[in-house]
């Protein structure tokens, strides 16, 4: 009886052909397990979002509703240093956990992470990538604020930042990205700089200045700062001209070398496993190191040729 019952059970999850002397041939396997339930055809909704191969790829993310954050808490006009250092904090600890990570740019509400072109994180996945870098940094921003503005609790509705992702297929393309959000905080933060002062100091309501600036260049603006307010904008801190620079810097000066050997002498294989795993340790045991430089020239890349190589270990070669 138990025997039959078995035989039974068995057919009804198995689709077999007795039409044949042979023995009996399995056709479908119809699992009764809950992932793949009847409902598990709503997974085709989900549309696969991989970023395609060997493009560097750049999670831009910027801060939501900046700026009522700026008024709610009454940042300093033109430039709150604070708010800067804690937006750092922020961003270092991204870099930190995401060794995939080989430089991040930020200024203002805004950072750009960007990933190797051979990442495999999160098979690539535009969606994870944006969230977990945007997650990342907001629990990072609201985790430290107290540490940083002490003065000023934080209070619902708490900052948050939203994400998206951009491949550049070429380091000259990269490049051109990164100097244009370097050339970026340059506009902006001249232009604010200038429109505050006369706000501030030059006793302007903010329409009468901003009708006072309409049409001028760099020049006019370095003229109204110097001839009105004393200000040589050249002599501005280099936090708020140039944006913040953060990426890993390395002790050893042979550990990006391409010259990585095994134990019996010959050159590793750096696509072997175990080669990226050496590779990736390397990234956990450096140093996260933030500056304030210019990143549109040469000279910051002829420096750190490994930031942007085309694989760990090589020289940046295009």
């Amino acid at each position: 009886m138990c025997g039959r019952v078995n035989v039974v059970v068995l057919c009804r999850h198995l689709e077999i052909d007795f039409s044949t002397s042979q023995p009996p041939a399995i056709t479908a396997l119809h699992s009764t397990s809950m992932a793949n339930s009847e409902y598990g055809y709503v997974r085709n909704f989900e549309q696969w979002d991989a970023l395609p191969p060997s493009n560097w790829i750049v999670v831009r993310i910027d801060g939501r509703g900046f700026s009522k954050l700026c008024k709610k808490y009454d940042f300093e006009k033109p430039n709150d240093k604070r708010a800067l250092i804690l937006m750092n904090a922020a961003a270092i600890e991204v870099v930190r956990s995401l060794v995939d990570i080989v430089l991040a740019y930020g200024q203002s509400d805004e950072y750009s992470f960007v990933f190797h072109e051979s990442t495999t994180l999160f098979e690539r996945r535009a969606a994870k990538l944006a969230t977990t870098v945007a997650t990342a940094f907001t629990a990072e921003y609201c985790m430290q604020w107290s540490s940083v503005f002490p003065d000023k609790p934080l209070e619902r509705p708490f900052p948050t930042s939203d994400g998206r992702c951009v491949c550049y297929p070429k380091r000259k393309v990269l490049r051109d990205y990164l100097s244009w959000r370097q050339a970026d905080c340059h506009i902006n933060n001249l232009y604010n700089t200038t429109f505050w002062n006369m706000v501030l100091k030059g006793e302007m309501g903010n329409a009468e200045a901003e009708q006072a600036l309409k049409g001028t260049v760099a020049s006019d603006k370095n003229e109204i700062l110097f001839s009105r307010f004393g200000i040589n904008y050249n002599n501005e801190p280099l936090i708020y001209r140039k944006g913040t620079v953060i990426y890993r810097a390395y002790d050893d000066h042979n550990a990006h070398d391409g010259n990585a050997s095994t134990s019996d002498g010959k050159v590793a294989d750096p696509e072997s496993r175990t080669q990226m795993e050496k590779e990736r340790k390397k990234r956990m045991k450096a140093r996260v190191v933030l500056e304030h430089v210019d990143i549109i020239g040469d000279a910051f890349w002829d420096a750190r040729p490994y930031i942007l190589a085309a694989k760990r270990g090589e020289e940046m070669h295009e």
